[in-house]
């Protein structure tokens, strides 16, 4: 399955968010009914060598792989699409942003057939590197010797930095840190700015690059070098689609600084700086966002043109959200899922150190099946649509329960695990998986509770006299 125009991503740098956290974030984006599962995959499972699926590109692997953790398709017909993880050396990885180049650089650098493309980006990178600027140079490596089929921009993190990796033609890449104390979104346009070639602290990049932009003539302002403006696309579709995901972003975070920004901007600025610090609800509530509070949300009060002028974050087509939390207490990095609508589901924490997932995120295949993690949230999504602003109140009761549960599991687990010894992994293991079983337990008793509110809803209904 081909993915295009398609996910919004968030980035926080360890000084922006309130606990001193990294977090990276990303909506996965493809088809309203198509389910992920979730993996953990042992040490040494992938073995030497690796096939694409979907463009036959052929790679020996560098070593034993690492155990990391992963949300596959639930088919593998056109490939993995691993998607998102974390590795046992506290990496985090998202792949893929999906982007686009412009017709002057794809002219002199063309998209590779036969390259690396999403489908393979987290199974060939994260379980082979230590820290994210490895993984960083890993894949921009791969793309300058293989290419790649697809504009991307992927998301990597460690427990000291945040990096934004985006490949802009064939072969040609770079990759900015994400500074501390700040935050970046991107939706589906190239997003990276300024390039500083002497600050290798800040920029990672192909090593022609500046060669390949000057030979072929491609820089409209030579005194400065502006990836995004190079080799990406400013045009009237990425101001509808685009630009308001990311002014949406600026809003919530920084709207004191970001007051003069309009949803079609076609200038607005990677890097920002929030005005407050940013806690985990923040970032998912960012990746569930549909514009609420304003005239361009689907499901609020404006006008029918207002309604469906914009793209909005949190949409149908969502398979699964993901924040990957690092440098948190005692190493205990965590790997947040939302499977299906993220405005509509709950984000489950699990702890990277984990040997498995229930069942339930295991399963998950057309057509659906309500055994499955994927389907059981996406049957409390579909029947909280069929009567929205009824059944919205009880969704977000359920919602704000599992949030407040999630921290008090996450800080007991915390408070037990100061001093990890032998059995950690299992125990940590067990109590992950009985509290994602509670939220599994929470939307079936949800799903119940809609349903029997919806038997009066039929049209086949009449005021019937009780007594008759």
């Amino acid at each position: 399955m081909k993915k295009f125009s398609a996910c919004t991503s968030i980035l926080v740098g360890k000084k922006a968010s309130i606990d001193g956290t990294i977090m990276i974030g990303r909506n996965e984006d493809a088809k309203a009914a198509w389910p992920k599962h979730f993996v953990v995959h042992q040490r040494g499972e992938l073995g030497t060598s690796f096939k694409s699926k979907e463009t036959g590109l052929k790679l020996q692997l560098p070593g034993p792989s690492f155990k990391y953790t992963a949300t596959p398709e639930w088919t593998d017909k056109e490939g993995l699409f691993e998607e998102d993880g974390i590795n046992e050396y506290h990496v985090a990885m998202s792949a893929t942003e999906s982007a686009y180049s412009n017709d002057l650089v794809l002219g002199v650098d063309p998209l590779v057939d036969d390259g690396l493309n999403e489908e393979a980006m987290v199974t060939v990178v994260l379980p082979f590197v230590k820290t994210a600027r490895e993984g960083v140079q890993r894949l921009g490596n791969l793309i300058a010797k293989y290419g790649t089929g697809e504009t991307n921009g992927v998301l990597f993190a460690d427990d000291d930095e945040a990096w934004y990796f985006e490949s802009g033609a064939g072969h040609y890449w770079v990759a900015q840190r994400i500074p501390d104390d700040a935050y970046a979104v991107a939706g589906n346009q190239l997003a990276i700015q300024e390039i500083d070639f002497d600050d290798p602290d800040k920029f990672m990049y192909h090593p022609q690059l500046r060669e390949f932009v000057e030979n072929n003539h491609l820089n409209p302002t030579p005194d400065h070098f502006n990836f995004r403006q190079i080799f990406g696309t400013a045009d009237r579709s990425d101001a509808i689609y685009s630009t308001p995901r990311v002014w949406s972003g600026h809003q919530m975070f920084s709207p004191q600084t970001s007051s003069n920004e309009t949803p079609e901007s076609q200038d607005l600025p990677f890097i920002m700086r929030p005005d407050h610090r940013l806690s985990i609800f923040d970032v998912q509530n960012f990746l569930g966002s549909h514009y609420q509070g304003t005239s361009f949300d689907p499901v609020g009060t404006g006008n029918d043109q207002d309604r469906h002028r914009y793209r909005p974050i949190s949409l149908a087509k969502t398979q699964e959200s993901h924040i990957l939390q690092t440098n948190r207490p005692h190493g205990n990095d965590i790997h947040w899922l939302a499977m299906g609508v993220t405005a509509e589901s709950s984000f489950i924490p699990f702890f990277a150190d984990i040997n498995a997932v229930p069942a339930e995120f295991k399963r998950g295949k057309l057509p659906a099946q309500l055994n499955s993690a994927y389907w059981i949230f996406k049957h409390t999504s579909v029947l909280v649509d069929s009567h929205y602003h009824d059944f919205l109140p009880l969704l977000e009761d359920v919602q704000a329960k599992v949030n407040a549960a999630a921290i008090q599991f996450m800080r007991q687990v915390d408070e037990s695990t100061k001093y990890k010894n032998a059995d950690w992994e299992a125990r940590v293991t067990n109590q992950n998986q009985a509290f994602a079983k509670d939220v599994l337990k929470r939307y079936q008793q949800l799903t119940l509770d809609l349903i029997t509110k919806m038997t009066d809803y039929s049209p086949l209904n009449f005021n019937t006299d009780e007594n008759l």
